[in-house]
């Protein structure tokens, strides 16, 4: 079978690589693995898909060229895909920092795209896995459902993360077989694993409003403990930015001065980690106070303990040793280098007729539905260009 263009991938991005394509009268043809399409899509979110965020930029990107994103997300925006999701009449809510989310379940969201592929003639073929690709004068694609040809081959077939449901390495696998270079991959959006003993297992399930900072980038959201580390939002922004073995530091309460506090009530008998309570969960405190503070009244608290106690408050370290891997991670960090691609069309420049689009490239967005944004806005760049 003879198509103006095949995409491996039926995620994000292929899908939209594909209603773009078939708008301008190019012939897609969509191979998928799985035997449901947009898996990925229908389990984001806790169900309900944060589709997009409004508040999209470059600077919420992490890329070993920061500045690669930039075409593709200022030629699609948030406010287009947007507008698109309103035309579908879904229902949908920003729940914080500019994240929107489907009202109803993230099935809306495969289904406004399946439409969108029906309106553009995009022929979808599910359950086909990819055994050969071969570039002569076209591109021809040998699966287990027979074999294709086509001038343009997309590549929209995801990272690492979530192997459940089908995550492979097979875009990786294309980019080394035309020789074009990887950015080293590893788990992200993922929960961290500490280094060494942790003490604070048994606080597994508790919650803290803290800011995250490692490197030069500081997050502030919530802290989950977790049996063997840490976990939420702050902590999985934080490891967009993390180094193996490094430190993370932890401002346990960022809304207030913990020294202000104490010297307010430094005539009170009432010991500091009973006053804590007050500011930070009960079980949390006898864990880290028991290990890390003077347990003394407040009125025995000398200068030299409220620098100490401002130290542990504000400014707790700690190391981790690992991620908890591909399997919690919902992204992946690398993937195709941006400097073997074009910005505006995110064609292989080695190969012409090859595009990488989405979460295979080396493009990985915040937590907070950046990465779908990027997932339309390359699919865009590709599907305008083919």
């Amino acid at each position: 079978m003879r198509t103006d263009v095949i995409i491996i991938g039926g995620g994000a991005a292929g899908l939209f690589c594909a209603i773009e394509a078939g708008r301008r009268g190019r012939r897609a043809l969509v191979l998928e693995h799985n035997a449901e399409i947009g898996r990925k899509i229908i389990i984001s979110g806790g169900g309900r898909c944060n589709f997009t965020n409004l508040n999209t930029t470059a600077e919420n990107f992490v890329s070993r060229n920061p500045h690669f994103a930039r075409s593709a997300l200022a030629r699609y925006t948030p406010a287009d895909f947007v507008e698109l999701v309103k035309a579908h009449r879904i229902e949908f809510y920003e729940k914080k920092l500019g994240q929107l989310f489907c009202r109803g379940r993230s099935h809306e969201i495969v289904e406004m795209l399946l439409t969108e592929c029906r309106r553009s003639r995009v022929e979808i073929k599910p359950d086909t896995s990819v055994e050969r690709i071969e570039k002569g004068r076209h591109f021809t694609v040998t699966t287990s459902r027979g074999t294709f040809e086509s001038e343009a081959l997309v590549i929209a077939t995801g990272g690492l993360s979530f192997p459940k449901i089908g995550a492979t390495g097979f875009g990786y696998g294309v980019a080394r077989q035309f020789g074009i270079a990887i950015e080293e991959t590893r788990p992200s959006l993922v929960p961290l694993v500490f280094s060494g003993a942790n003490e604070f297992r048994g606080l597994a399930g508790i919650s803290i409003d803290a800011e995250v900072t490692t490197g030069s980038q500081s997050f502030r959201e919530n802290i989950l403990f977790t049996h063997r580390g840490l976990s939420g939002p702050a902590i999985l922004q934080a490891s967009n930015y993390w180094q193996p073995g490094g430190e993370v530091e932890f401002n346990l309460l960022p809304a207030q001065d913990i020294a202000t506090a104490v010297n307010e009530n430094r005539r009170s008998r009432q010991r500091l980690d009973n006053f804590l309570k007050g500011l930070l969960p009960e079980r949390f405190v006898e864990v880290f106070a028991a290990r890390r503070l003077p347990l003394k009244p407040l009125n025995e608290l000398s200068n030299r303990d409220i620098e100490s106690v401002t130290t542990e408050i504000h400014h707790w370290r700690r190391a981790f040793t690992e991620t908890e891997g591909w399997h919690k991670a919902e992204v992946t960090l690398g993937g195709v280098s941006t400097s073997e691609l074009s910005s505006q069309t995110m064609e292989a420049k080695k190969v012409p007729g090859l595009f990488f689009i989405g979460e295979v490239v080396d493009v990985t967005g915040w937590l907070g539905g950046y990465n779908f944004q990027w997932a339309w806005a390359s699919g865009h760049a590709a599907g305008t260009a083919l």
